[in-house]
């Protein structure tokens, strides 16, 4: 899951290199963390917040095939 989470934010950023991606567990929930440069930041959380809630949904649609639960933190 970091892989695709990694490879959605380095295709929308003009910085791919500042890109972290970092997984923890939280109980039975496991979180993914998402940095990127300040400037980028913008590209990633979209309008309204529209593009930081598709890959929520792509995270979920992904994981409902490894039965676990994942939530997409943008730091």
């Amino acid at each position: 899951m970091l892989e695709l989470v990694e490879y959605l934010a380095k295709s929308l950023v003009d910085d791919p290199s500042k890109v972290r991606v970092k997984e923890t567990e939280s109980g039975d929930v496991t979180v993914i963390e998402l940095n990127v440069a300040e400037e980028d930041m913008g590209k990633v959380i979209g309008k309204q917040g529209r593009i930081a809630k598709a890959i929520r949904t792509v995270v979920k649609a992904a994981s409902s095939k490894e039965n676990k639960k994942y939530t997409v933190e943008i730091v």
